[in-house]
C-alpha cells in the first residue's frame, strides 16, 4: 500500500512507471479495440497480423487467420482506431490548453465556439455541396475554414488595448458559438433531403466511422508539433494559473504566450473536429482525471492526458459500434452520457479529500 502510494502520489508522481504503465495499456487497448466489433478477432490474431506486416519480422509468422480478418483488422479498424487514439490525445490536450489560458479547469476545447464554427460550414458542405470544389476532403477542409474563421473573430472582439481580455474571450465566445449554432440550425432547416440530414446530424454528434490512413496526417502532425510547443512552455502554462501580473513578473510574455495558446487550442481543435466531428467532454474530463493522478504541473499534466485522452476515445468507439451493432451510435452522444456522470463523480470525490 504504501509503495502504491509513492507511484502515485500526486505531488511527486512516478512518472516513468505511469507512462509505461499508460502506454502498455494504450497497446493492450489497441488490439483489443481492433478485434471487437460484429466480426471478433482474437487478440493473438490481431497481433500477428500486424506483425507480418513489419518486413524481416513478418516472413517467420504463419498466417493462421482468414482473409476475411486480415482485411477488417487492417482495412477497417486498424485506421480507425488510430483516428481514435489521435482524436483523443489532441482534445485532452486542447482541453489543458484551454484551462491554463483561461485559468478555469472548468473550460474545453469548445468554449471559444471552435466546434459551432466547423459544424455550421460543414453542414452547409455536406446538405448544399458549397464546399464541392474543395474534393475529396472538402467536410474537413470546410469544418476547418469554419472553425478558423469563428477562432479569428472571437479573437477580435476579446482584445482589448491590444491585450486579450480573458473575460471578454469566454463571453464573445458564447456569443459566437449561439450566432453559429443559429446558422446550422438554419442551414438544417433549409436540407434538400431527408438523407442529406441524416449524415450531416450523425457527423456533428460525433464519429469515426468512415476513417481512412489519409485522414491521420494532418491531425496525427498537428498534435506532434504542438504538444512539443506546449511542453517547451511547460513553464508559462503554470505561472499563468497565477494570473497575468504575477506571470510577468516572474519572466513570461503574457501576450505572446495568451496568443500562441490561442492559435495552439484553436488549430487542433478545428483539425480534430474537421475528422471526427463534435466528440465533447473530452478535453473536459480528461484534464481534471489527470490533475488527480499527477497533481497540476503541466510537464506531466500534458503527455498523460494524451494517453488517458486517446485510450478513451478509443474505447467509447468500441462501445458506439458495438451496442447496437450492425448499427453505430455517434461517439459525441456516448462521451457525453459516460462522460458526465465519471466527471461529477470525480469531482464529489476530489471535494471529499480535500
Amino acid at each position: 500500500m504504501d509503495r502504491g502510494k509513492k507511484h502515485f502520489n500526486r505531488t511527486e508522481p512516478n512518472m516513468p512507471l505511469i507512462i509505461a504503465i499508460l502506454g502498455i495499456l494504450a497497446v493492450v487497448t489497441m488490439l483489443l479495440a481492433m478485434g471487437l466489433g460484429p466480426v471478433s478477432v482474437t487478440p493473438w490474431n490481431t497481433a500477428k497480423i500486424l506483425l507480418k506486416q513489419i518486413p524481416g519480422i513478418g516472413n517467420g509468422i504463419q498466417a493462421t487467420w482468414e482473409q476475411l480478418d486480415q482485411n477488417i483488422v487492417l482495412g477497417l479498424r486498424l485506421p480507425r482506431v488510430c483516428l481514435g487514439m489521435v482524436v483523443g490525445a489532441s482534445l485532452a490536450v486542447c482541453g489543458v490548453t484551454m484551462q491554463a489560458l483561461v485559468r478555469n479547469n472548468l473550460a474545453d476545447p469548445f468554449i471559444l465556439g471552435v466546434s459551432s464554427g466547423a459544424a455550421a460550414f460543414a453542414t452547409l458542405g455536406m446538405l448544399f455541396g458549397a464546399f464541392s470544389f474543395l474534393g475529396t476532403y472538402s467536410l474537413s477542409i470546410s469544418a476547418f475554414i469554419g472553425s478558423a474563421i469563428t477562432i479569428i473573430f472571437v479573437y477580435m472582439i476579446s482584445r482589448v488595448r491590444g491585450r486579450i481580455n480573458i473575460t471578454q474571450l469566454l463571453l464573445s465566445g458564447v456569443a459566437i458559438s449561439m450566432i453559429m449554432d443559429g446558422v446550422t440550425s438554419i442551414i438544417k432547416l433549409s436540407a434538400p433531403n431527408a438523407l442529406g440530414l441524416h449524415n450531416a446530424e450523425f457527423w456533428m454528434s460525433g464519429s469515426l466511422a468512415g476513417a481512412k490512413w489519409a485522414y491521420l496526417k494532418l491531425p496525427f502532425g498537428v498534435l506532434i508539433l504542438c504538444l512539443v510547443f506546449l511542453m517547451a512552455h511547460y513553464r508559462g502554462l503554470n505561472l499563468l494559473l497565477l494570473g497575468d501580473e504575477s506571470a510577468g513578473a516572474l519572466g513570461v510574455n503574457v501576450r505572446r504566450l495568451q496568443k500562441e495558446l490561442v492559435l495552439v487550442a484553436s488549430l487542433m481543435a478545428g483539425v480534430t473536429i474537421a475528422v471526427s466531428g463534435t466528440i465533447g467532454f473530452i478535453g473536459l474530463m480528461v484534464p481534471h482525471f489527470t490533475r488527480l493522478l499527477v497533481g497540476g504541473d503541466h510537464k506531466k499534466v500534458l503527455p498523460i492526458s494524451a494517453l488517458l485522452g486517446g485510450i478513451l476515445v478509443v474505447w467509447v468507439d468500441v462501445a458506439a459500434r458495438m451496442l447496437i451493432a450492425p448499427e453505430e451510435l455517434p461517439v459525441g452522444i456516448l462521451t457525453a452520457v459516460i462522460g458526465g456522470p465519471i466527471f461529477i463523480w470525480m469531482l464529489k470525490k476530489n471535494n471529499r479529500e480535500k
